[in-house]
């Protein structure tokens, strides 16, 4: 049986360079619409879920686009909110050899940025839902945006709903000062956190010992050490599972009580290489049993 699936962030208008082309080579752009949280509910969608995404596009033909360009991978739309001033955008110049791709933002005053609770009805988006996904960037966009995730994620919990975050730490929009210190206030509603070794220090402020990723230098104990800081952390006293994964690898430990009935794992922390992470976040959701 599917799973539904909310999830909630910020769609983009991507507007990247074709051919592999620099921006001062190029004349014209390719168009894609996409976002972290709107790619998982693609993805889940793909692969037979009931994926629904949660955000707020301008109420004109760009917020069409993007709304249309969700319902044609059948990801539900129903609760996108027609709001704000414009759609976010982003500005790819694809890599080539050895040269890596740039990116540049122009999403200030986007839709969701500016999106109030009064948008949206978490009451009706969660009825019936099973899980909730959203990432560290949606906070990161703005305070408003922070507000909301919040109220999002307490709408979730009082509905019995699994909720997951990708840490997901973007250092152009936000510090890690702030990220810590907004993250660790909604890692409290959080069943399921996803990230790797720079979220897990930037975002939570938790280094694996002895391991320097850059260097090449990697320490599995030091990776066990991060799990047994975070065991008091935001009141994750006890683990039904703890897992996370390192070189397509998944270790196990603890099973050591449930505090959330709702949920057959309690708190699963995933330390996983970006490449695994939809492979990973599907087949958690699809063992789900509520």
């Amino acid at each position: 049986m599917s799973k539904k699936v909310v999830t909630m962030g910020e769609i983009m208008l991507r507007l990247s360079t074709p051919n592999n082309e620099r921006f001062i080579q190029a004349d014209e752009f390719d168009v894609c619409y996409g976002g972290g949280e709107a790619n998982v509910a693609v993805s889940l969608a793909n692969y037979g879920h009931n994926a629904e995404f949660v955000t707020a596009v301008p109420d004109n033909e760009i917020g069409e686009c993007a709304v249309a360009a969700l319902r044609k991978h059948n990801v539900g739309t129903q609760n996108i909110a027609k709001c704000g001033e414009r759609l976010g955008i982003y500005f790819l110049e694809s890599g080539s050899a050895m040269r890596p791709s740039k990116v540049v933002y122009d999403r200030t005053h986007s839709s969701i940025s500016t999106a109030s609770a009064s948008d949206f009805d978490f009451d009706k988006i969660f009825d019936g839902a099973d899980w909730f996904h959203f990432t560290g960037i949606t906070p990161a966009i703005s305070d408003a945006a922070a507000e909301l995730t919040e109220l999002a994620c307490k709408a979730a919990k009082a509905h019995g709903v699994t909720v997951s975050c990708d840490l997901n730490f973007r250092k152009k929009l936000w510090t890690s000062e702030k990220a810590q210190r907004v993250m660790s206030n909604l890692m409290q509603y959080v069943d399921v956190c996803i990230g790797n070794e720079e979220d897990a220090d930037k975002v939570l402020g938790f280094k694996p010992a002895d391991t320097d990723v850059t260097s090449g230098e990697l320490n599995l104990a030091g990776y066990e050490s991060i799990f047994k800081q975070m065991g008091g952390f935001a009141g994750w006293n006890f683990f039904n599972s703890t897992a996370y994964i390192f070189n397509n690898n998944i270790f196990l430990s603890g099973n050591r009580g449930n505090r959330n009935k709702n949920t057959t794992f309690g708190n699963v922390i995933l330390l996983a290489r970006k490449r695994n992470f939809i492979r990973i976040f599907v087949s958690l959701v699809r063992h789900h049993k509520a």
